[in-house]
């Protein structure tokens, strides 16, 4: 059975274990750690100096061959606006949208119905994705309550007000732009060709500098068209690959893409709803 922990206030992992662990030997601690027994909000973590967030759920288990903890009801979605018809929830980095196997229920809409289940059998709660996000990607995902509503938002999903916060190596050569570049998926490399081809589709990305340090800038990023790794794919085109993209730029950490707003008209009410949520402290401190 593993032991859980709630994290109250931010700080390094490896000092939280010895704090909670005292009675164990900081040799046992540690390879307990990098031998992935340790999961933080249900997932295995093992660099000692990741950051913890207060809310954060820690468990002291058996390490895991497949590499992630199947015990999801340890992980609390932030519901960030709910009615009748949709709710939005403040997906962290590192969970999937949606999952790719009737198995996997380890993705946020399986976690949300659980969360939203109160009791209740999981299979009556019933919720349709509107959108995804990559699994990397933190921020706003939105879920309707039927397959009608889902429809509604998605027809006008081309006048949805995207915004984004983006981390990227080093400072743009120009302050704030728009970026035209075609995109082709390469389906065998699972990743986002750019530039001009017969099957290229357009894709439309606007972007300002918010700030920069001496080696990475903050970009507000507005999108046009919702191509899939846009985003990342253009960013990496003009020489600034977000942080911790592994597929287009670098490995490590987690990565720097946050969903921040979403603005569209409501598919009942018809009144213009916006939704938003800014970046956690880890986000904000991978620009440091």
């Amino acid at each position: 059975m593993a032991q859980q922990y709630k994290v109250t206030k931010r700080g390094k992992l490896l000092p939280f274990l010895f704090e909670i662990l005292e009675g164990w030997s900081k040799k046992t601690v540690k390879q307990r750690l990098q031998g992935g027994s340790v999961f933080v909000n249900a997932q295995i973590q093992t660099k000692h100096d990741y950051f913890l967030n207060a809310g954060d759920i820690v468990q002291i288990g058996v390490a895991q061959r497949a590499g992630y903890h199947t015990d999801t009801r340890a992980i609390k979605l932030d519901i960030i606006y709910q009615d009748k018809d949709l709710i939005a929830i403040n997906k962290p980095a590192g969970l999937l949208s949606v999952g790719t196997t009737k198995e996997n229920k380890k993705h946020a809409l399986a976690l949300l119905r659980t969360q939203l289940s109160r009791g209740k059998k999981v299979d009556a709660i019933k919720l349709w994705p509107v959108h995804r996000l990559d699994r990397d990607t933190s921020g706003i995902l939105l879920f309707a309550t039927s397959k009608e509503i889902r429809e509604d938002v998605m027809d006008k999903w081309k006048t949805t007000e995207k915004t984004y916060l983006a981390v990227v190596d080093g400072i743009p050569k120009i302050e704030a732009d728009t970026i035209t570049q075609p995109l082709r998926l390469d389906e065998n490399e699972y990743r986002m060709h750019v530039g001009a081809h017969k099957f290229a589709k357009s894709a439309i990305t606007h972007y300002k500098t918010i700030e920069s340090s001496d080696i990475r800038s903050l970009l507000e990023v507005h999108i046009e068209t919702g191509r899939q790794h846009q985003i990342r794919a253009h960013m990496a085109w003009m020489g600034n690959a977000i942080v911790g993209d592994e597929r287009y730029g670098t490995k490590g950490g987690r990565m720097g893409l946050h969903s921040m707003k979403l603005s569209f008209v409501h598919p009942v009410s018809r009144k213009n709803l916006v939704l938003e949520v800014d970046g956690s402290r880890d986000f904000y401190e991978l620009l440091r």
